[in-house]
């Protein structure tokens, strides 16, 4: 059905007064203009709504069951404008975020962007050195949100995924795997492999990706910081998975290079994240929105051309 808004609103106050007279009058609208909207409703049902009894109407069997959800769909839609008008009206407050160690490298440009749109608001963001920690703090009611790639199961929470995370593996120029395009994972395993350390989501990640493809990897090392696992890559000492966003800076600047191996990128999802009985206020609110709305393309245009360069 075709219907519309306009068209709920005047069936609904026509059902309220039991008269066309009586909800013009209510909506500021003429007898004819009140008329005409309920037969176009009534067009768009295949039904009549209303009994006719000289100026006065009553609703019909099809207009009793129909206005059940009509009342439904206008009080979803107030539902939606009150939430609109309470983040229009975001001007003050304190926000608390926190951030697995990997997302730092992009939430504080979207938040940079939502502040110019919100100055007043006292924002603090607290980067976990893992996802393990990360639970920890949100478990004990310390952060308003959370940004993640892996929601935890462990608590009951309200997760919404807002944009791709590809996760890809990187090493320096002069790896011998770069001459091998579109090589096996099989291929990763006798090469030297720089691991983030347990506890990880991109450790997580990167197992779940080499049980899959049966890839036994020759660790080298483990690293609990993106920025040492990229400077050990770059170094030579072994390739890395990480996120794409992690490297962007040193694959444009040619200091790391992606391997092209079947399987990847592996692409899984950003997710904000709040424990599920708490009631997120205005600010919260007003900054998970923001993501959803704004964070996928954002990533999106971070990372292009990276990808579709390809390897070397």
């Amino acid at each position: 059905m075709n219907v519309t808004f306009r068209q709920l609103r005047v069936f609904t106050e026509v059902a309220r007064g039991g008269s066309m007279a009586r909800a013009a009058e209510a909506l500021h609208l003429t007898p004819p203009a009140v008329s005409m909207q309920v037969k176009e409703l009534e067009s768009q049902v295949g039904l009549p709504l209303f009994d006719r009894q000289g100026r006065s109407v009553v609703l019909s069997t099809a207009g009793e069951y129909f206005l059940v959800h009509a009342r439904r769909l206008l009080a979803t839609l107030k539902e939606a404008d009150d939430a609109m008008a309470r983040l229009k009206r975001v001007e003050r407050g304190r926000l608390t975020i926190g951030l697995v160690s990997t997302a730092k490298y992009f939430v504080p440009h979207l938040l940079a962007r939502f502040q110019h749109e919100h100055p007043a608001l006292e924002v603090r963001l607290e980067v976990a050195a893992n996802r393990e920690q990360l639970v920890r703090r949100l478990e004990g009611g310390e952060l308003d949100l959370a940004v993640m790639g892996r929601p935890p199961r462990e608590l009951a929470t309200r997760s919404e995924a807002f944009a791709t995370h590809p996760l890809v593996f990187v090493a320096a120029p002069d790896h011998a795997l770069l001459a091998l395009p579109h090589a096996p994972p099989a291929l990763l395993a006798p090469h030297p492999y720089i691991a983030r350390e347990p506890g990880s989501g991109t450790r997580a990640a990167a197992e779940r990706f080499f049980a899959e493809h049966r890839v036994q990897p020759q660790v080298a090392m483990e690293l609990a910081s993106n920025e040492t696992i990229k400077q050990a890559a770059i170094a030579g000492l072994g390739y890395a998975f990480m996120s794409l966003h992690t490297a962007q800076l040193e694959l444009r600047a040619g200091l790391l290079k992606l391997l092209d191996i079947e399987g990847t990128p592996v692409r899984r999802t950003w997710n904000v994240v709040h424990l599920g009985n708490r009631v997120l206020s205005p600010a919260a609110e007003a900054f998970r929105y923001f993501l959803i709305e704004h964070g996928d393309a954002f990533l999106r245009q971070q990372a292009s051309g990276l990808l579709a360069a390809g390897p070397g």
